[in-house]
């Protein structure tokens, strides 16, 4: 279904289609006019289907012409669990409402950086997209104010429920005004998510998009069975011989990740590693580098990997598994998408191979093996 059919005024669907936003998803489809009718909104949606455009669209349409709240005072906030994923929601905000004649404005604030410069850029700001922590940081500053939002969106509300959440994000919602739309997105309908959907939602329409797996097909999967001291030649073998131009890796561990990039790195293979321990401005450039193609080589945890979002990423490689099967749906996801093939290449070392056939079980799929031991790795 085309934009067009949605209810957006012409100058968006200008701004759409110079971004080169053609069709809607099935998310964007549902949502978009629910929400310009200010209803509730319920989405279970993975990452990939969609799910920031459908609410990010009609906020836009929504405010474009409207009048300007009180300096401070902000009209639509969007929560979101980590830094990269409050950048990334607030540059499609950017992206979009660029040419509208209302010039919204929109900011992204999050912990791991200066509070001073968010303090002073929030002046004028209409769509704030948060970290809970910073966000509440700002509000005991008086440097924004909740009284007056009119959308409410929890973006991987999943994640936003977890224990270390609850006491920030129960204080949030004792600032903001009764009356309100909200909207809630989350990758899984889990008892949490569910609980406060029953309390936060009216009469919500409740959006279902498949799980990722629906995507899987795209993705051409093998893996190698190889020992362990031998994963890092293997690793370096297949990004040379197989010429592959950009390449998410993934480790299980912050210490993993940064070894892995050494060694990429000394035998000439332009690598970063991206986890908690790097500072935000680091993250910062080198995923808007590994965007742009200039990293070759991103080694990340799964953490982290919340907000690396690279629309025609061609290959993920799993240097070890995660623990859990949904988790390995979720990297190799990170490719194969907007009907586009990807490749996704696993490392299975004897102790992993047990849980790896769990993973397929769990996934319903049958991956192709290879033996990495009888690969000549001299040299890599």
């Amino acid at each position: 279904m085309s934009f067009s059919n949605l209810g957006l005024s012409e100058a968006l669907l200008k701004s759409l289609a110079d971004q080169n936003y053609t069709q809607a998803y099935p998310i964007q489809q549902k949502a978009i006019p629910a929400i310009l009718n200010g209803k509730d909104i319920l989405g279970i949606a993975p990452t990939g289907t969609g799910k920031t455009a459908s609410f990010v669209v009609p906020i836009l349409e929504r405010f474009q012409n409207s009048a300007p709240s009180k300096n401070r005072h902000i009209s639509a906030l969007v929560l979101v669990p980590t830094r990269e994923l409050a950048i990334q929601v607030n540059d499609v905000f950017r992206t979009l409402g660029a040419t509208l004649s209302g010039q919204i404005k929109s900011m992204a604030v999050y912990g791991g950086v200066s509070i001073n410069p968010q303090m002073i850029g929030l002046q004028g700001v209409e769509i704030l997209v948060a970290t809970t922590g910073r966000l509440l940081e700002l509000i005991d500053s008086k440097a924004v104010s909740l009284a007056d939002v009119k959308i409410l969106v929890l973006d991987e509300a999943d994640k936003m429920l977890h224990p270390g959440f609850r006491e920030e994000m129960s204080r949030v919602f004792s600032l903001l005004p009764d009356k309100r739309q909200n909207l809630l997105y989350s990758a899984t309908l889990s008892e949490d998510v569910n609980s406060i959907h029953e309390n936060l939602l009216r009469s919500p329409l409740i959006i279902k998009v498949e799980e990722e797996t629906s995507n899987i097909d795209l993705i051409k999967q093998s893996a190698y069975l190889i020992a362990e001291e031998k994963k890092g030649p293997l690793l370096r073998y297949l990004i040379k011989e197989n010429k592959i131009s950009q390449v998410l890796v993934f480790t299980s561990s912050v210490h993993r990740a940064d070894s892995v990039v050494d060694k990429l790195k000394k035998n000439d293979i332009d690598a970063f590693a991206f986890h908690s321990k790097k500072s935000q401005g680091v993250r910062t450039e080198a995923l808007s580098l590994f965007k742009s193609g200039k990293i070759k080589v991103l080694v990340a945890t799964d953490i982290m990997a919340r907000g690396i979002d690279v629309k025609f990423l061609p290959c993920v490689i799993n240097y070890e598994l995660p623990r859990s099967p949904k988790d390995y749906i979720h990297r190799i996801g990170r490719t194969g998408r907007a009907e586009t093939p990807g490749e996704a290449i696993s490392l299975i070392c004897s102790e992993e191979e047990h849980h790896f056939k769990v993973i397929q079980k769990k996934m319903g799929k049958q991956v192709t093996t290879i033996d990495g031991n009888v690969i000549p790795l001299h040299g890599y």
